[in-house]
Protein backbone atom coordinates (compact mmCIF):
# COMPACT_ATOMS: atom_id res chain seq x y z
CA UNK A 1 0.00 0.00 0.00
CA UNK A 2 1.28 3.09 -1.04
CA UNK A 3 2.54 5.75 1.96
CA UNK A 4 -0.35 8.33 0.66
CA UNK A 5 -3.10 5.40 0.98
CA UNK A 6 -1.93 4.87 4.55
CA UNK A 7 -2.00 8.79 5.56
CA UNK A 8 -5.47 9.39 4.61
CA UNK A 9 -6.71 5.81 5.85
CA UNK A 10 -4.65 6.46 9.04
CA UNK A 11 -5.86 10.04 9.59
CA UNK A 12 -9.82 8.65 8.72
CA UNK A 13 -9.97 5.84 11.00
CA UNK A 14 -8.08 7.54 14.16
CA UNK A 15 -10.96 9.91 13.77
CA UNK A 16 -13.86 7.87 13.44
CA UNK A 17 -12.50 5.98 16.61
CA UNK A 18 -12.31 9.37 18.67
CA UNK A 19 -8.42 10.43 18.53
CA UNK A 20 -8.01 13.86 19.06
CA UNK A 21 -7.40 15.43 15.58
CA UNK A 22 -4.03 16.53 16.50
CA UNK A 23 -2.61 13.22 17.84
CA UNK A 24 -4.50 11.91 14.63
CA UNK A 25 -2.51 14.46 11.89
CA UNK A 26 0.94 13.24 13.88
CA UNK A 27 0.45 9.65 13.94
CA UNK A 28 -0.85 9.70 10.28
CA UNK A 29 1.99 11.63 9.34
CA UNK A 30 4.54 9.37 10.88
CA UNK A 31 3.14 5.89 9.88
CA UNK A 32 3.20 7.26 6.11
CA UNK A 33 7.27 8.75 6.73
CA UNK A 34 8.15 5.12 7.86
CA UNK A 35 6.77 3.53 4.52
CA UNK A 36 8.08 6.64 2.39
CA UNK A 37 11.43 6.02 3.97
CA UNK A 38 13.81 4.03 6.38
CA UNK A 39 12.37 4.23 10.22
CA UNK A 40 15.56 5.90 11.75
CA UNK A 41 15.28 8.90 9.93
CA UNK A 42 11.46 9.20 9.42
CA UNK A 43 10.80 9.31 13.04
CA UNK A 44 13.74 11.88 13.53
CA UNK A 45 11.99 14.18 10.80
CA UNK A 46 8.58 14.18 12.18
CA UNK A 47 10.65 15.18 15.39
CA UNK A 48 12.62 17.92 14.01
CA UNK A 49 9.62 19.10 11.93
CA UNK A 50 7.27 18.85 14.60
CA UNK A 51 10.14 21.41 16.22
CA UNK A 52 11.08 24.14 13.65
CA UNK A 53 7.17 24.15 12.61
CA UNK A 54 6.56 26.12 16.09
CA UNK A 55 10.37 27.79 16.29
CA UNK A 56 8.44 30.89 14.65
CA UNK A 57 8.45 34.89 16.10
CA UNK A 58 5.58 35.19 14.36
CA UNK A 59 3.80 32.50 16.22
CA UNK A 60 4.14 34.32 19.18
CA UNK A 61 1.14 36.25 18.30
CA UNK A 62 -1.07 33.48 19.10
CA UNK A 63 -0.77 32.98 22.76
CA UNK A 64 -0.74 36.64 23.16
CA UNK A 65 -3.79 37.18 21.41
CA UNK A 66 -5.56 34.16 23.30
CA UNK A 67 -4.63 35.72 26.31
CA UNK A 68 -6.49 38.47 25.45
CA UNK A 69 -9.48 37.30 24.19
CA UNK A 70 -9.51 35.77 27.64
CA UNK A 71 -9.18 38.19 29.40
CA UNK A 72 -11.82 40.18 27.34
CA UNK A 73 -14.13 37.47 27.45
CA UNK A 74 -13.97 37.76 31.29
CA UNK A 75 -13.56 41.18 31.66
CA UNK A 76 -17.73 42.91 31.03
CA UNK A 77 -16.42 44.10 26.90
CA UNK A 78 -19.32 41.69 25.82
CA UNK A 79 -21.89 43.39 27.58
CA UNK A 80 -20.86 46.74 26.73
CA UNK A 81 -20.81 45.82 23.16
CA UNK A 82 -24.41 44.57 23.75
CA UNK A 83 -25.34 47.70 25.18
CA UNK A 84 -23.72 49.68 22.04
CA UNK A 85 -25.50 47.11 19.54
CA UNK A 86 -28.82 47.37 21.55
CA UNK A 87 -28.70 51.10 21.18
CA UNK A 88 -27.67 51.16 17.67
CA UNK A 89 -30.69 48.39 16.13
CA UNK A 90 -32.78 47.86 18.94
CA UNK A 91 -35.56 49.84 16.85
CA UNK A 92 -35.95 47.59 14.17
CA UNK A 93 -38.13 44.53 14.04
CA UNK A 94 -36.63 41.72 15.36
CA UNK A 95 -34.49 43.84 17.59
CA UNK A 96 -32.43 41.39 18.96
CA UNK A 97 -31.40 39.15 16.32
CA UNK A 98 -29.54 41.78 14.55
CA UNK A 99 -28.14 43.11 18.13
CA UNK A 100 -27.08 39.09 18.05
CA UNK A 101 -25.09 39.86 14.71
CA UNK A 102 -23.55 43.27 15.48
CA UNK A 103 -22.37 42.43 19.11
CA UNK A 104 -20.94 39.08 17.78
CA UNK A 105 -19.24 41.15 15.28
CA UNK A 106 -17.80 43.31 17.24
CA UNK A 107 -16.17 41.19 20.41
CA UNK A 108 -14.99 39.04 17.31
CA UNK A 109 -12.76 41.88 16.08
CA UNK A 110 -11.89 42.99 19.40
CA UNK A 111 -10.87 38.91 20.63
CA UNK A 112 -9.93 37.40 17.43
CA UNK A 113 -11.97 34.28 18.55
CA UNK A 114 -15.11 32.79 17.24
CA UNK A 115 -15.65 30.34 20.04
CA UNK A 116 -15.26 33.23 22.28
CA UNK A 117 -17.31 35.50 20.78
CA UNK A 118 -19.88 32.82 20.91
CA UNK A 119 -19.74 32.14 24.61
CA UNK A 120 -19.18 35.80 25.73
CA UNK A 121 -22.00 37.17 23.63
CA UNK A 122 -24.42 33.82 23.35
CA UNK A 123 -24.32 33.57 26.99
CA UNK A 124 -25.77 36.94 27.53
CA UNK A 125 -27.97 36.84 24.27
CA UNK A 126 -29.78 33.59 24.86
CA UNK A 127 -31.70 34.18 27.72
CA UNK A 128 -32.32 37.49 26.39
CA UNK A 129 -33.65 36.16 23.33
CA UNK A 130 -35.87 33.12 25.12
CA UNK A 131 -37.81 36.07 27.38
CA UNK A 132 -38.70 37.95 24.93
CA UNK A 133 -39.97 35.11 22.70
CA UNK A 134 -37.85 34.41 20.50
CA UNK A 135 -36.71 30.34 19.08
CA UNK A 136 -34.18 29.27 21.48
CA UNK A 137 -32.78 27.32 18.29
CA UNK A 138 -32.88 30.59 16.18
CA UNK A 139 -31.09 32.34 18.94
CA UNK A 140 -28.62 29.39 19.22
CA UNK A 141 -27.90 29.45 14.88
CA UNK A 142 -27.60 33.16 14.35
CA UNK A 143 -24.93 33.87 17.70
CA UNK A 144 -23.31 30.92 16.21
CA UNK A 145 -22.60 31.86 12.92
CA UNK A 146 -22.13 35.80 13.46
CA UNK A 147 -19.44 34.48 16.33
CA UNK A 148 -17.21 33.18 13.03
CA UNK A 149 -16.91 36.53 11.91
CA UNK A 150 -14.18 37.27 14.14
CA UNK A 151 -11.65 34.82 12.34
CA UNK A 152 -12.07 37.12 9.41
CA UNK A 153 -12.14 40.16 10.76
CA UNK A 154 -8.66 41.24 12.31
CA UNK A 155 -6.74 40.82 14.62
CA UNK A 156 -7.25 37.00 14.12
CA UNK A 157 -5.20 34.16 15.25
CA UNK A 158 -5.80 32.10 11.92
CA UNK A 159 -4.75 34.55 9.67
CA UNK A 160 -1.32 34.87 11.47
CA UNK A 161 -0.97 30.56 10.99
CA UNK A 162 -2.38 31.60 7.24
CA UNK A 163 0.57 34.28 6.97
CA UNK A 164 2.99 31.66 7.99
CA UNK A 165 1.67 28.44 6.21
CA UNK A 166 1.78 30.68 2.78
CA UNK A 167 5.78 31.27 3.59
CA UNK A 168 5.28 34.59 4.55
CA UNK A 169 2.50 36.90 2.85
CA UNK A 170 1.86 39.96 4.82
CA UNK A 171 -0.13 39.90 8.43
CA UNK A 172 -0.99 43.49 8.01
CA UNK A 173 -2.16 42.82 4.25
CA UNK A 174 -4.46 39.99 5.64
CA UNK A 175 -5.72 41.74 8.43
CA UNK A 176 -6.83 44.65 6.35
CA UNK A 177 -8.27 42.25 3.85
CA UNK A 178 -10.16 41.05 5.89
CA UNK A 179 -12.65 43.49 7.22
CA UNK A 180 -14.96 44.26 4.13
CA UNK A 181 -15.34 40.59 3.52
CA UNK A 182 -16.71 40.35 7.40
CA UNK A 183 -18.89 42.95 7.13
CA UNK A 184 -19.97 41.33 4.15
CA UNK A 185 -20.94 37.92 6.04
CA UNK A 186 -22.53 40.40 8.84
CA UNK A 187 -24.49 41.97 6.98
CA UNK A 188 -26.29 38.84 5.08
CA UNK A 189 -26.70 37.26 8.44
CA UNK A 190 -28.79 40.21 9.48
CA UNK A 191 -30.91 40.53 5.85
CA UNK A 192 -31.51 36.65 6.17
CA UNK A 193 -32.40 36.61 9.98
CA UNK A 194 -34.72 39.64 9.76
CA UNK A 195 -37.89 37.73 8.22
CA UNK A 196 -37.79 35.12 11.09
CA UNK A 197 -36.68 37.74 13.91
CA UNK A 198 -39.29 40.29 13.22
CA UNK A 199 -42.07 37.33 13.38
CA UNK A 200 -40.80 35.98 16.82
CA UNK A 201 -39.88 38.99 18.51
CA UNK A 202 -42.06 41.65 20.51
CA UNK A 203 -42.72 44.82 18.79
CA UNK A 204 -39.99 47.03 17.87
CA UNK A 205 -39.00 49.71 20.50
CA UNK A 206 -38.82 53.44 20.00
CA UNK A 207 -35.67 54.82 18.46
CA UNK A 208 -33.31 55.50 21.34
CA UNK A 209 -32.39 59.66 21.32
CA UNK A 210 -28.99 60.60 20.16
CA UNK A 211 -27.48 61.19 23.99
CA UNK A 212 -28.38 57.38 25.15
CA UNK A 213 -26.44 56.24 21.88
CA UNK A 214 -23.86 58.16 22.80
CA UNK A 215 -23.40 57.07 26.37
CA UNK A 216 -23.77 54.08 25.25
CA UNK A 217 -20.84 54.27 22.84
CA UNK A 218 -18.73 56.49 25.44
CA UNK A 219 -19.00 52.91 27.33
CA UNK A 220 -18.31 50.71 24.91
CA UNK A 221 -15.52 53.38 23.21
CA UNK A 222 -12.46 52.14 25.30
CA UNK A 223 -13.26 48.83 23.99
CA UNK A 224 -13.36 49.25 20.45
CA UNK A 225 -10.42 50.92 20.82
CA UNK A 226 -8.36 47.93 20.71
CA UNK A 227 -8.35 46.69 17.45
CA UNK A 228 -8.13 50.17 15.99
CA UNK A 229 -5.09 50.63 18.43
CA UNK A 230 -3.41 47.23 17.31
CA UNK A 231 -4.85 47.13 13.31
CA UNK A 232 -3.46 50.69 13.32
CA UNK A 233 -0.37 50.15 14.57
CA UNK A 234 0.51 46.96 12.40
CA UNK A 235 -0.97 48.91 9.09
CA UNK A 236 1.19 51.20 9.42
CA UNK A 237 4.69 49.36 10.51
CA UNK A 238 4.65 51.04 13.85
CA UNK A 239 5.06 47.54 15.34
CA UNK A 240 5.03 43.67 14.40
CA UNK A 241 1.70 41.11 14.75
CA UNK A 242 3.49 40.02 17.50
CA UNK A 243 4.37 43.36 19.25
CA UNK A 244 0.37 44.06 18.84
CA UNK A 245 -0.41 41.41 20.10
CA UNK A 246 1.55 41.83 23.84
CA UNK A 247 0.16 45.54 23.43
CA UNK A 248 -3.53 43.80 22.91
CA UNK A 249 -2.92 41.67 26.16
CA UNK A 250 -1.83 45.04 28.45
CA UNK A 251 -4.80 47.13 26.83
CA UNK A 252 -7.29 44.11 27.78
CA UNK A 253 -5.85 43.47 31.19
CA UNK A 254 -6.01 47.28 32.17
CA UNK A 255 -9.96 47.69 30.62
CA UNK A 256 -10.93 44.16 32.70
CA UNK A 257 -8.94 45.51 36.18
CA UNK A 258 -10.41 48.79 35.17
CA UNK A 259 -13.82 47.43 34.60
CA UNK A 260 -13.93 45.56 37.88
CA UNK A 261 -15.12 42.51 36.46
CA UNK A 262 -11.45 40.62 36.67
CA UNK A 263 -9.52 40.57 40.45
CA UNK A 264 -6.02 39.31 40.62
CA UNK A 265 -7.00 36.33 42.19
CA UNK A 266 -8.87 35.61 38.96
CA UNK A 267 -5.53 35.98 36.92
CA UNK A 268 -4.43 32.33 37.40
CA UNK A 269 -7.71 30.57 36.18
CA UNK A 270 -7.51 33.21 33.36
CA UNK A 271 -3.97 32.26 32.43
CA UNK A 272 -4.28 28.62 32.74
CA UNK A 273 -7.47 28.76 30.38
CA UNK A 274 -5.34 30.74 27.88
CA UNK A 275 -2.62 28.29 27.88
CA UNK A 276 -4.63 25.19 27.58
CA UNK A 277 -5.99 27.05 24.93
CA UNK A 278 -2.52 28.23 23.77
CA UNK A 279 -1.37 24.19 23.85
CA UNK A 280 -4.07 22.70 21.81
CA UNK A 281 -3.33 24.66 18.93
CA UNK A 282 0.43 24.59 18.89
CA UNK A 283 0.14 21.21 18.88
CA UNK A 284 -1.77 21.20 16.17
CA UNK A 285 0.17 23.27 14.17
CA UNK A 286 3.29 21.17 15.31
CA UNK A 287 1.83 18.50 14.12
CA UNK A 288 0.43 19.57 10.98
CA UNK A 289 3.87 21.19 9.68
CA UNK A 290 5.05 17.73 9.82
CA UNK A 291 1.86 16.58 7.65
CA UNK A 292 2.70 19.21 5.51
CA UNK A 293 6.39 17.85 5.10
CA UNK A 294 5.33 14.19 4.16
CA UNK A 295 2.96 15.48 1.33
CA UNK A 296 5.78 17.75 0.16
CA UNK A 297 7.80 15.08 -0.03
CA UNK A 298 5.49 12.57 -1.69
CA UNK A 299 4.63 15.38 -4.37
CA UNK A 300 0.83 15.63 -3.43
CA UNK A 301 0.94 18.94 -4.25
CA UNK A 302 2.44 18.90 -7.67
CA UNK A 303 -0.66 16.01 -8.18
CA UNK A 304 -3.06 18.02 -6.90
CA UNK A 305 -1.98 21.19 -8.70
CA UNK A 306 -2.21 19.56 -11.67
CA UNK A 307 -5.20 18.04 -11.14
CA UNK A 308 -6.72 21.20 -10.35
CA UNK A 309 -4.82 22.83 -13.79
CA UNK A 310 -6.52 19.64 -16.48
CA UNK A 311 -10.10 21.53 -14.80
CA UNK A 312 -8.87 24.61 -17.39
CA UNK A 313 -7.17 27.55 -17.11
CA UNK A 314 -10.29 29.52 -15.58
CA UNK A 315 -9.01 31.16 -12.18
CA UNK A 316 -12.54 30.98 -11.20
CA UNK A 317 -13.60 27.10 -11.95
CA UNK A 318 -10.41 26.76 -9.93
CA UNK A 319 -11.50 28.35 -7.10
CA UNK A 320 -14.65 26.98 -7.31
CA UNK A 321 -13.12 23.20 -7.37
CA UNK A 322 -10.73 24.50 -4.36
CA UNK A 323 -14.17 25.83 -2.39
CA UNK A 324 -16.02 22.74 -2.81
CA UNK A 325 -13.02 20.89 -0.91
CA UNK A 326 -12.59 23.26 1.54
CA UNK A 327 -16.35 22.94 2.42
CA UNK A 328 -16.09 19.25 2.57
CA UNK A 329 -12.91 19.29 4.57
CA UNK A 330 -13.83 21.80 7.24
CA UNK A 331 -17.27 19.93 8.21
CA UNK A 332 -14.48 17.25 9.81
CA UNK A 333 -11.02 18.70 10.40
CA UNK A 334 -10.42 21.69 12.82
CA UNK A 335 -9.16 24.92 10.94
CA UNK A 336 -6.12 25.39 11.99
CA UNK A 337 -4.74 22.12 10.54
CA UNK A 338 -6.31 22.35 7.15
CA UNK A 339 -5.11 26.08 7.32
CA UNK A 340 -1.90 24.29 8.13
CA UNK A 341 -1.99 21.43 5.50
CA UNK A 342 -3.64 22.56 2.52
CA UNK A 343 -2.17 25.93 2.12
CA UNK A 344 0.73 24.60 0.45
CA UNK A 345 -0.85 22.19 -1.69
CA UNK A 346 -3.85 25.08 -2.95
CA UNK A 347 -1.81 28.25 -3.10
CA UNK A 348 0.84 27.46 -5.80
CA UNK A 349 -1.87 26.57 -8.34
CA UNK A 350 -3.88 29.83 -6.94
CA UNK A 351 -0.59 32.18 -7.43
CA UNK A 352 -0.12 29.94 -10.99
CA UNK A 353 -3.40 31.45 -12.47
CA UNK A 354 -2.97 34.70 -11.38
CA UNK A 355 -4.71 34.95 -7.70
CA UNK A 356 -3.63 37.14 -5.24
CA UNK A 357 -2.36 35.16 -1.97
CA UNK A 358 -4.10 37.60 0.23
CA UNK A 359 -7.51 37.40 -1.82
CA UNK A 360 -6.77 33.44 -1.25
CA UNK A 361 -6.23 33.27 2.02
CA UNK A 362 -9.62 35.25 2.90
CA UNK A 363 -11.23 32.84 0.24
CA UNK A 364 -10.04 30.03 2.40
CA UNK A 365 -10.31 31.51 5.96
CA UNK A 366 -14.59 32.21 5.30
CA UNK A 367 -14.50 29.08 3.41
CA UNK A 368 -13.42 27.21 6.86
CA UNK A 369 -15.48 28.87 8.86
CA UNK A 370 -19.23 27.39 7.61
CA UNK A 371 -17.18 24.33 8.63
CA UNK A 372 -16.89 25.55 12.34
CA UNK A 373 -21.34 25.77 12.57
CA UNK A 374 -21.38 22.07 11.06
CA UNK A 375 -20.93 18.75 12.90
CA UNK A 376 -19.30 16.71 13.65
CA UNK A 377 -16.19 18.69 14.81
CA UNK A 378 -17.69 22.30 14.44
CA UNK A 379 -16.58 23.72 17.88
CA UNK A 380 -18.53 27.03 17.23
CA UNK A 381 -21.68 25.08 17.01
CA UNK A 382 -20.99 22.85 19.85
CA UNK A 383 -20.03 26.33 22.11
CA UNK A 384 -23.66 27.73 21.10
CA UNK A 385 -25.36 25.14 21.48
CA UNK A 386 -23.98 24.48 25.03
CA UNK A 387 -24.27 28.47 26.01
CA UNK A 388 -27.75 28.07 24.79
CA UNK A 389 -28.63 25.12 26.73
CA UNK A 390 -30.03 23.51 23.76
CA UNK A 391 -29.32 20.24 21.66
CA UNK A 392 -27.53 20.55 18.23
CA UNK A 393 -31.00 19.22 16.65
CA UNK A 394 -32.55 21.81 17.68
CA UNK A 395 -30.53 24.47 16.06
CA UNK A 396 -29.99 22.18 12.56
CA UNK A 397 -33.14 23.53 10.99
CA UNK A 398 -32.97 27.55 11.29
CA UNK A 399 -28.68 27.13 10.75
CA UNK A 400 -29.77 26.05 6.59
CA UNK A 401 -30.98 29.41 5.62
CA UNK A 402 -27.85 31.62 7.51
CA UNK A 403 -25.79 29.03 5.93
CA UNK A 404 -26.93 29.46 2.80
CA UNK A 405 -25.88 33.70 3.30
CA UNK A 406 -22.46 32.74 4.36
CA UNK A 407 -22.27 30.39 1.46
CA UNK A 408 -23.08 33.46 -0.77
CA UNK A 409 -20.93 35.78 1.13
CA UNK A 410 -18.21 33.08 0.34
CA UNK A 411 -19.31 33.01 -3.53
CA UNK A 412 -19.00 36.94 -3.75
CA UNK A 413 -15.54 37.57 -2.42
CA UNK A 414 -14.62 34.41 -4.68
CA UNK A 415 -15.80 36.21 -7.75
CA UNK A 416 -15.20 39.99 -6.39
CA UNK A 417 -11.06 39.85 -5.52
CA UNK A 418 -11.49 43.99 -5.03
CA UNK A 419 -13.66 43.30 -1.91
CA UNK A 420 -10.49 41.97 -0.01
CA UNK A 421 -7.80 43.49 -1.61
CA UNK A 422 -8.82 47.05 -1.60
CA UNK A 423 -7.98 48.63 2.24
CA UNK A 424 -4.32 46.28 1.75
CA UNK A 425 -3.71 48.19 -1.85
CA UNK A 426 -5.10 52.11 0.01
CA UNK A 427 -2.83 51.05 2.72
CA UNK A 428 0.23 50.36 0.52
CA UNK A 429 0.23 46.37 1.37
Amino acid sequence: MSAIAVLVLAFALLLAIGVPVAFAIGVAAALAMLLAMPAEPALVTVAQRMATGLDSFTLLAIPLFVLAGELMSRGGIARRLIELAKALLGFLPGALAHVNVLASLLFGAISGSAVAAASAVGGIMAPRMREEGYDPGFGAAVNITAATTGLVIPPSNILIVYSLASGGVSIAALFLAGYLPGLLVGALLMLVASRPAARMGPRPAERPGARFVLSRLLRAAPSLGIPVLVIGGIAGGVFTATEAAAIAVAAAGLLAFAYGEVRPRDLPSILLEAATTTAVVLLLVATSVALSWILAYLRVPQAAGAALVSLGESPLAVLLAINAILLLVGTFMDMTPAVLIFTPIFLPVAEGLGIDPVHFGIIMILNLCIGLCTPPVGSVLFVGCGVARIGIGQVVRPLLPLFVAMLLALAIVTAVPELSLWLPGLFGH
